[in-house]
């Protein structure tokens, strides 16, 4: 045994020392091919994005339709119930029709590359089993078609905040008409302006991780402009207008803080350390925020209450939303106190002040919530405070970059406001009136509009 093994060795030995020249034509080849990075597409960051995709949807059917559910009175819960499922259909089909090649294709040669991109992607051509879209990584994809389901998500939820600010008495099919002509005209060039390479606030350098503007401001305007468009609510200021079961919206609240983690986390679309930093962030600025909401009531009104808790968390998450993957975990707790304390202001003081109609406090939470968080983002993103800048951390200016998110705030808030004013006026002429008549606004739009009732006794 010993003898053979010896052979073995030195026939090896030989072998190896007859090959150099050969050795080095095989491998030459395959060092060049090192220099060529093949795009890959990871399982875990597919099964991640497919699962945050799924939990976003749960966010808004059915964790936004209770929580905006329970904030109406009873005559009404059917009727935000159903403008948000079938508002979130609606979006759904549009996206796919139009929506994504909108935001995301192109650029159009000659075009608005830096409002819109083009319709290349119509109805999703040209998105197959192939196609791929770029990650945060060099060298990682994602399926294309997941990207499209994700981003999906986003244009649904977005325009179904917007019910919330003209609950209890816009007509349905009015409600509809104008989710979808603001979708066309302010969604798709906001995302595209800011999570598009040719996009004017993504070429400006804007921080939005997952829709500071896009989302929250663009809908907090919106719904501020449709609800002074539309009128009050008979008896608005003049009798008590109470929740009518805050059970359903402390459940929507739940629902709406979980399904944010595939929101806020999943908008890193990989699953790392950076996705673990946000999922970590949109645990910490909402809990932050309800406290602050707390204590804010409790130090201006003697009470803390449950519809201020939840209000509050729903405002440090909408804070986070633009830094959560800027921000470290110091950063992401002021930020989230700071928000419940300046939309608790804006909800108690300011509307009354103003006396617009903002039924659900969209604009309040959403609208000034947005606001905080953009601006804030330049702010908590600083190495210095433990936050994570895009490029080189050394030459962060937090000066710099505060001018640049309020650019993007000016401009989200201008071309939302605009846009949900001319859709308001075209709807108006379309349907004769936006408003359901008196007569349907005392019985409820349960029955008025959908011939049901949420409780038969």
């Amino acid at each position: 045994m010993k003898t053979s093994k010896i052979l073995g060795c030195t026939a090896l030995a030989s072998l190896l020392l007859a090959l150099p020249a050969f050795a080095q034509e095989a491998v030459a080849p395959a060092v060049e091919a090192v220099g060529e990075v093949v795009p890959v597409i990871d399982k875990g960051d597919v099964a991640w994005m497919l699962v945050s995709t799924m939990v976003v949807i749960v966010m808004t059917v059915p964790g936004l339709a209770l929580f905006y559910g329970g904030l109406v009175r009873a005559k009404n819960i059917l009727s935000v119930l159903t403008q948000v499922f079938l508002g979130f259909s609606m979006i759904s089909i549009l996206w796919v029709a139009y929506g994504y090649s909108l935001a995301f294709a192109g650029p159009t040669e000659g075009g608005l590359s830096a409002f819109v991109g083009d319709f290349s992607k119509f109805f999703l051509n040209g998105v197959t089993l192939k196609s791929t879209a770029a990650t945060f990584s060099a060298g990682f994809v994602l399926p294309e078609m997941v990207f499209v389901v994700f981003q999906l998500t986003f244009a649904c939820i977005t325009s179904t905040l917007i019910i919330g600010g003209i609950a209890e008495r816009m007509k349905f099919g009015a409600l509809m008409a104008f989710l979808a002509i603001w979708f066309t005209f302010s969604y798709i060039p906001m995302a595209h302006m800011v999570w598009s390479s040719p996009g004017l606030l993504f070429g400006l350098g804007a921080y939005d991780f997952a829709g500071g503007t896009v989302v929250h401001i663009n809908s907090g305007v919106a719904a501020l402009v449709a609800a002074i468009v539309l009128g009050p609510r008979l008896g608005y200021m003049k009798e008590p207008i109470a929740p009518h079961n805050l059970v359903w919206t402390y459940v929507g609240a739940g629902l709406l803080w979980f399904g944010w983690f595939g929101f806020n986390a999943g908008s890193n679309l990989e699953a790392n350390a950076l996705t673990a930093v946000a999922l970590m962030n949109t645990v910490l600025a909402p809990a932050a925020g309800a406290l602050a909401w707390a204590l804010g009531e409790k130090i201006t009104r003697g009470h803390s209450s449950t519809l201020g808790a939840v209000s509050g968390a729903v405002a440090g998450l909408v804070a986070i939303t633009p830094a959560a993957g800027f921000a470290g975990v110091g950063g992401a707790i002021v930020l989230g106190a700071i928000a419940g304390v300046v939309c608790l202001w804006a909800v108690v003081n300011l509307k009354p002040l103003l006396k617009y109609d903002d039924s659900l406090d969209v604009f309040g939470i959403h609208g000034v919530g947005g606001i905080v968080g953009a601006l804030g983002t330049a702010v908590v993103a600083m190495p210095s405070l433990g936050g994570y800048p895009l490029g080189v951390a050394e030459e962060y200016s937090v000066g710099s970059q505060f001018m640049i998110q309020l650019t993007a705030v000016a401009i989200a808030i201008s071309w939302s406001g605009v846009v949900a004013f001319v859709a308001m006026l075209i709807v108006k002429a379309i349907f004769g009136g936006v408003r359901v008549p008196e007569s349907s606004e005392s019985d409820g739009l349960d029955l008025s509009s959908h011939g049901e009732r949420a409780y038969n006794n």
